[in-house]
């Protein structure tokens, strides 16, 4: 079986980090520059996981493509993690936005708008009652609580090496075949070996015998 040439591969590698480097001089100054207010020079921590020296920093977006300060353009096949899934700034969504804004944006209090929204959901998935969050994270908090309370089970499961936002049950993975905390995984509140079980995608076997336990809530 042929195997890799490991140091070609490294060679190559090494010519497309610097190839990005050269193309992105205004990102790589921007980035210089956000290290004075910003942890790690981004404004959310998850930011310094793109490939490259520094993240590309975006100066505008429309439909499924963006551009970057320095001018190059990409396909954009993450459309803000789903956020903008029917593609960035969309004429009648950015209309919507700009009248709401003059109007007034954190109230804390419900206007009718929300209840055309509720009514919409309902007709459109025919769940009964709705309610809104701020984030994917809130949003897997808040089903991971009312989890609990419907089913009395204090454990949530996982598949191993998922992703879910900042929801502190899942940073767990294994290693070994042993449920850990995740690297990189900052002031935990506790062991999530006590909160979560984790198996591996596609293991029926595993799967099962994590369910019989019978204290698993979602």
């Amino acid at each position: 079986m042929k195997t890799l040439d490991r140091t070609r591969l490294s060679t190559l590698m090494a010519r497309e980090k610097e190839t990005f480097i050269q193309d992105r001089p205004r990102s790589k100054a921007l980035f210089a520059d956000a290290q004075r207010a910003l942890l790690a020079g981004v404004p959310m921590q998850w930011m310094t996981r793109w490939p490259g020296a520094f993240p590309v920093f975006v100066a505008e977006a429309q439909g499924a493509r963006l551009k970057d300060v320095d001018g190059i353009e990409y396909i954009d096949l993450c459309l803000g993690d789903t956020g903008a899934m029917t593609g960035h700034s969309p004429e009648p969504t950015a209309l919507a936005i700009e009248r709401q804004a003059r109007r007034g944006l954190t109230t804390m209090l419900p206007n009718e708008d929300a209840i055309w929204v509720g009514d919409e959901l309902q007709r459109r998935f025919g769940l009964t009652y709705w309610q809104f969050t701020l984030s994917a994270t809130d949003a897997n908090r808040c089903a991971i609580r009312l989890a609990r309370q419907i089913t009395g089970r204090p454990k949530i499961l996982v598949y191993n090496r998922c992703y879910h936002g900042t929801v502190d049950e899942t940073f767990i993975t294994l290693r070994d075949g042993a449920p850990v905390a995740s690297d990189g995984n900052v002031g935990p509140p506790c062991d999530p070996a006590l909160t979560t079980r984790v198996v591996e995608w596609n293991d029926l076997e595993a799967l099962e015998r994590e369910l019989a336990h019978e204290d698993v809530a979602c």
